[in-house]
């Protein structure tokens, strides 16, 4: 295995649920221990399949760009979960990204090109019809990518 090949930064692509916020906590740990930089990841979906949390976002600020919107959910959170961990450089000096395009191919391809370690996600763990019909991003993340993936599941 080549060892240069997991020198990049540690990846955690984020969708502002109780199981990224657990998957970046994780990862910002894992940052600190191995003295790696961290890169926190949104993609924005696209507008036809708007999730939720972008509904509830864009009713306030009904002029806003969905682009908009998403980038200050994402320092929102960030700033949401660097209040629970002041003390963590890791998530002090946390660069985040933005992109738009479906979840699953935009992750891989953010990895490639930032050259990333590791990446580090959280996943519902759903199952049976639920998950025959929706898939699972972290799952297909797992399948595909090149550098290793570790899945951070919640208690429900």
């Amino acid at each position: 295995m080549n060892a240069k090949k997991h020198d990049g930064p540690i990846l955690v692509p984020v969708d502002f649920s109780p199981y990224s916020e657990a998957a970046l906590i994780f990862g910002a740990d894992l940052a600190a221990c191995v003295d790696k930089p961290l890169l926190v990841l949104h993609v924005v979906h696209d507008p036809g399949e708007m999730p939720g949390y972008y509904n509830r976002a864009l009713k306030k600020k009904q002029l806003q760009r969905i682009e908009d919107a998403a980038a200050d959910m994402l320092e929102e959170f960030l700033g949401k979960v660097r209040k629970r961990l002041p003390e963590s450089s890791a998530l002090e000096n946390a660069e985040s990204v933005l992109v738009k395009g479906l979840p699953r191919s935009r992750i891989l391809e953010v990895a490639e090109r930032k050259q990333v370690g590791m990446i580090v996600m959280g996943s519902k763990g759903e199952t049976g019809l639920k998950h025959l019909f929706l898939g699972s991003v972290a799952e297909r993340v797992v399948q595909l990518a090149s550098v290793p993936v570790t899945v951070v599941k919640t208690v429900k």
